[in-house]
């Protein structure tokens, strides 16, 4: 089997998103997904992977993710690495649909058949467009069902109800961007730090401990303000504190280690198994964060659990990008020994997933498990042009 061509796919009305398609000559198709600045990355497709790729077996899964490790880039997240990440989870879908096995199955099979899922607390606009992650992104109040970004800001003690209710027994929230974008995060006043705390108070004032609380920072502080944050938040008993500062200066979380109540979870934003290795090496590592999209693919997911497996610390993928991705990282929580909880949204995976794609992991009970059938499970839905504008591009070997 040898790979035939690279074919992009990318809709207007969610910029960000970006699938590859990679085609080979036995007819078998494998898919795969990444996302932010989706044009940049689709260029760096055609110009660097294709040449490289094309006529080569796809199932030499290592050894192509090591020849596309780049004299620059390869320390990131950048668009080099998201475009790798995403080329790569398309020959673990070829993989597993030529052998007719699930993905996880491959990874060295299930060490579980679902996994406990926490719910992000986004709603269905998020990050829509390509702007960054700031809040004038964040599409507050611009969709109208499981709006869970404006509530946990506005009612938060009703939507942690709302989500037991559904069986789900954990959500994550970032109620301290808008005082981080104030200052930079240099600083946080007395009356933004009273304000970023009325969601904690609400969630336990109506559920008690019945619920577990991740916040997520987005890497927007400075060192002291974040510490002091961590100890405001101790009376709230926080599951973790996901990205409290940027992740450029690794040393400098022992500091905020030693301050905080809660573990350390990091990081999505870091890319390679290197990057892992030393975050991990600084001893104060809690919940390796991954984002398999943005960290080299699935081939380098498994090393970086399997690495984190051996610090005795647990994984947990990251997902509020896209269904392909989900996909991919239920599979490999599914696998994973130490796989501690599988990110979602219930945002999106109830709306706008599902007319992306053919299938999704499956949420019942607090629990998700990935779609029946070989690969990832899934494929782009066949009538993706009649719900949006989308653009394909190929490469072939007559192109290269």
């Amino acid at each position: 089997m040898k790979i035939r061509a690279i074919e992009t796919v990318r809709i207007e009305e969610r910029p960000n998103l970006l699938w590859v398609e990679v085609h080979t000559d036995e007819g078998i198709t494998g898919l795969g997904e990444t996302f932010y600045l989706s044009r940049t990355v689709e260029e760096y497709l055609h110009e660097y992977v294709a040449p490289r790729v094309i006529g080569r077996d796809p199932l030499e899964i290592d050894l192509l993710a090591a020849d596309l490790v780049g004299y620059l880039g390869f320390r990131s997240s950048g668009a080099e690495v998201r475009g790798n990440s995403a080329f790569d989870i398309a020959l673990w879908d070829i993989f597993g649909k030529a052998t007719g096995q699930p993905v996880a199955q491959l990874l060295g099979g299930f060490s579980r058949r679902s996994i406990r899922t926490y719910n992000t607390c986004a709603g269905t606009e998020y990050i829509k467009d390509a702007k960054g992650q700031t809040t004038a992104n964040y599409g507050i109040g611009a969709g109208r069902d499981y709006d869970d970004l404006n509530a946990f800001l506005t009612r938060a003690g009703e939507l942690a109800e709302e989500l037991l209710s559904d069986g789900i027994t954990a959500m994550k929230i970032w109620p301290f961007d808008h005082a981080a974008e104030k200052t930079r995060g240099n600083d946080i006043s007395a009356a933004d730090l009273k304000a970023a705390l009325e969601p904690f108070e609400k969630i336990r004032k109506a559920v008690g401990d019945r619920i577990d609380i991740m916040v997520e920072f987005h890497s927007m502080w400075q060192l002291l303000p974040a510490m002091r944050i961590a100890e405001a938040l101790r009376p709230y008993a926080t599951y973790w504190h996901e990205d409290p500062i940027r992740m450029d200066s690794l040393g400098d979380l022992r500091r905020y280690a030693a301050a905080s109540p809660a573990p350390i979870s990091a990081s999505e934003t870091l890319g390679s198994r290197w990057a892992f290795r030393d975050l991990l090496e600084t001893g104060a590592a809690g919940i390796v964060m991954l984002d398999i999209s943005w960290c080299g693919g699935l081939s380098e997911a498994r090393k970086i659990a399997s690495m984190a497996e051996a610090w005795r610390l647990p994984v947990a993928p990251h997902d509020c990008t896209g269904p392909v991705v989900l996909a991919a990282s239920t599979h490999l929580s599914l696998n994973a020994p130490n796989a501690l909880v599988q990110e979602s949204v219930r945002a999106f995976y109830r709306t706008w997933y599902r007319d992306l794609v053919t299938a999704l992991p499956e949420v019942k009970d607090g629990m998700i498990t990935v779609p029946p059938g070989p690969g990832l499970g899934l494929a782009l839905s066949p009538d993706l042009g009649k719900a949006y504008t989308v653009h394909r591009r190929v490469s072939s070997q007559t192109d290269i």
